[in-house]
């Protein structure tokens, strides 16, 4: 009777049936403003690189197109950009020692990072495995500035008494503190690689009779190595893009290195070290910005051969 009074049951399928088709509704709305945030994040980071490459370029191009001999810029060691009446910008020297530095951090990050990566993933129990990434994320945490106090509070007077050298603000100071500052990267990239590995790639090595260390060799290193390159790459970029330590750590001499005791200047330091004294406009200024577009053109390099690199693993396993 109430219900005839009323006109309506409140059980009716039809209320159930509106009710989920609004929810469905609204549903749908999330799930499209979702998306196009998405859309909007993914273009941005692109629109990034692109507006932050065209600064750079804008604030250079000038003196990179009317005045600038490149011959001489990239294959010339006389860096006087203060000079009077001789000033001359020849980056060879420190195109040299940004690649020596980073060429002697990554000899030693490489193997120590994959080697603490695969400990880390292989070895470690789930107790000192947390304290392990613990550790490693305090170490990626320490502030550049504060590794170049390092290297020059303790690195320098510990290569200065080992090897006898005049001074230990050097290649071999300055690559150690990189590598100490790219290793953080590549075991964190690293082991995340050697996780994302099925288990059933270690079962099924383990069942055919394989040891631990077959399975990491001939399994795991093979199954893992896109991401494992990206990892070195990753901490390559770290080193080459460093700026306050290698300042602080390698002396800071225009300087083609002949030993590892050798002080160097690197293309980072040079643009860190200079700009804020430069008039905004000047020659010297816009060379620093073309400083900039080879740091660009050095990445895009780099990232192009591991591209490369990535493409041939990928071509050799379809063969």
């Amino acid at each position: 009777m109430k219900g005839a009074q009323t006109g309506v049951d409140p059980t009716s399928p039809k209320r159930e049936y509106t009710t989920f088709e609004q929810t469905s509704s609204m549903e749908r709305l999330i799930e499209v403003v979702i998306e196009w945030l998405i859309r909007v994040c993914g273009i941005s980071a692109i629109a990034f690189v692109f507006g932050i490459f065209f600064f750079v370029f804008r604030e250079g191009s000038s003196f990179l197109f009317n005045g600038l001999d490149l011959g001489e810029f990239l294959f010339s060691s006389a860096w006087y950009p203060t000079s009077t009446g001789n000033v001359r910008y020849g980056v060879f020297a420190l195109i040299i020692g940004t690649l020596s530095v980073t060429v002697f951090a990554m000899i030693i990050a490489v193997p120590f990072g994959l080697g603490a990566a695969i400990f880390v993933s292989e070895f470690c129990e789930p107790r000192l495995k947390e304290i392990c990434k613990i550790l490693i994320e305090l170490l990626a945490a320490i502030p550049s500035v504060v590794w170049g106090f390092i290297g020059l509070q303790i690195m320098n007077p510990l290569i200065i008494n080992l090897f006898d050298a005049p001074i230990g603000l050097s290649v071999l100071n300055g690559g150690f503190i990189l590598a100490l500052m790219s290793l953080p990267i590549i075991v964190s990239i690293g082991e995340d690689a050697l996780k994302a590995v099925p288990d059933s790639y270690r079962e099924a090595a383990e069942a055919l009779g394989a040891g631990r260390w077959q399975v990491i060799f001939h399994v795991l290193l093979p199954a893992a190595k896109n991401g494992l390159l990206a990892a070195v790459l990753l901490g390559t970029g770290r080193a080459i893009g460093e700026t306050m330590a290698v300042l602080m750590a390698t002396g800071h001499s225009v300087n083609i290195p002949t030993s590892l005791l050798d002080s160097v200047r690197t293309l980072t330091a040079t643009i860190a070290a200079e700009l804020g004294e430069v008039p905004v406009g000047s020659d010297h200024y816009q060379v620093l910005f073309i400083i900039g577009i080879l740091l660009f053109t050095i990445t895009f390099i780099v990232n192009l051969v591991a591209d490369l690199v990535i493409k041939g693993i990928h071509a050799g396993d379809s063969a």
